[in-house]
C-alpha cells in the first residue's frame, strides 16, 4: 500500500463513509489471510466485491491460475479505473447488485470463490439481502465466500444461506477484522 492509494482510499471514505466502512485499505495480513483460504488450484472463476484500491486484489493477482477469470467490482470510478490498468487481466464492474447479470454477460455459469470486502452491516437491510442473494445465486454448489467484516454482527444472517466453516480475527488491521469462510449450502 502506498500514500497515494492511502489517501484516494481516505477521499472515497469521506465521500461515501457507510459504503467504504474504513479510513485506509485492508493490511496486508488481512488480504493474506482472505485470500489464502481459497483453492487456488481448482478455482475457474472468482469475484471480489469492493475492490478499493486493490489490498486484497493484489493477493488474488499473485496466487491466481492464468486461466481463471476475475471479476472485480467496485463503486467508485477512480478506484475502479486505477484497478483495471493495475490488473488488466481482470474485467472491472461498478455494481455487485448486478453480480448475476454481469457474470452473464462475461460468460461466467458460476464461481468458485467470493472475495467480499463490501462493510456488508452498514448498508440498508434491502441492498444486504439484493448483495447476498447475489453472492448465494453466484456461487457453484460448495463454493466459497469469504468476506472481512469489523464486527460479528453479519455471523446470524451468513448463516442462514452458508454453512460457516471458520470465523478467523485479524487483529493486525486497522481497525481489527473478523474473516468469515463460508461454504454455500448445498441444496437438496
Amino acid at each position: 500500500m502506498n500514500f497515494k492509494e492511502s489517501l484516494l482510499f481516505l477521499k472515497s471514505f469521506f465521500r461515501s463513509p457507510k459504503n467504504v466502512g474504513s479510513i485506509i485499505p485492508s493490511s496486508h495480513f488481512l488480504a493474506s489471510k482472505m485470500v489464502s483460504q481459497a483453492p487456488w488450484l481448482e478455482a475457474k472463476a472468482v469475484a471480489e466485491l469492493g475492490s478499493g484500491t486493490g489490498a486484497i486484489t493484489r493477493y488474488i493477482y499473485n496466487e491466481v491460475q492464468q486461466s481463471t477469470k476475475v471479476l472485480l467490482f467496485e463503486m467508485d470510478q477512480t478506484m475502479r479505473h486505477q484497478l483495471q490498468s493495475t490488473f488488466p487481466a481482470f474485467t472491472c464492474y461498478p455494481n455487485a447488485t448486478k453480480l448475476v447479470e454481469t457474470m452473464t454477460q462475461a460468460n461466467v455459469q458460476q464461481l468458485d470463490v467470493v472475495f467480499s470486502g463490501l462493510p456488508f452491516f452498514n448498508f440498508e437491510p434491502g441492498l444486504r439481502d439484493t448483495l447476498v442473494d447475489q453472492i448465494v445465486k453466484s456461487l457453484k454448489p460448495g463454493g466459497l465466500f469469504i468476506a472481512f467484516q469489523y464486527s460479528l454482527q453479519m455471523r446470524k444472517t451468513l448463516s442462514e444461506h452458508f454453512i460457516i466453516e471458520k470465523i478467523h480475527v485479524v487483529p493486525l488491521n486497522i481497525p481489527p477484522a473478523f474473516v468469515y469462510v463460508c461454504r454455500k449450502k448445498e441444496t437438496i
